[in-house]
């Protein structure tokens, strides 16, 4: 099985096709959207999680990029600097995944990387700036 995240780049007039419909149909593989900004007749992005065979997987990939779909890596994750953190929370009321929360036993931010979509709202509100983008 692979399993990876990465970040689809659609060409303009590809928007409105059933894209991610057709990679479950055709070559069985499951997804989870992480982030998307997709118009009709105009570029988009779309950052996913695809997981299937090594073959099935292969040939997605083969399928979007005969589709003019740039793929790539996903090469960015948030990390937190536990010593600059000073637990405030900020970021725990932006997330949109609930990778950041509060331990409501020991009122500390708790940070689940596995769950971030580096969407980076946390990165613009965390005050002493303990969040940051890491490039893989």
């Amino acid at each position: 099985m692979v399993q990876k995240r990465i970040v689809l780049r659609f060409p303009a007039g590809l928007g409105d096709q059933p894209v991610v419909y057709k990679l479950v149909k055709d070559y069985d593989l499951t997804f989870n959207i992480l982030r998307a900004r997709i118009t009709p007749k105009e570029q988009g992005e779309m950052v996913m999680e695809l997981k299937g065979t090594k073959e099935h997987y292969a040939a997605g990939i083969q399928y979007l990029r005969n589709l003019g779909v740039t793929v790539e890596p996903l090469s960015q994750d948030v990390a937190r600097d536990d010593e600059r953190c000073t637990h405030c929370g900020a970021c725990v009321t932006i997330c949109p995944t609930g990778s950041l929360w509060m331990d409501a036993r020991t009122r500390k931010v708790v940070f689940d990387p596995e769950k971030c979509i580096a969407c980076e709202l946390c990165v613009r509100s965390c005050p002493p700036r303990a969040m940051k983008i890491t490039i893989a």
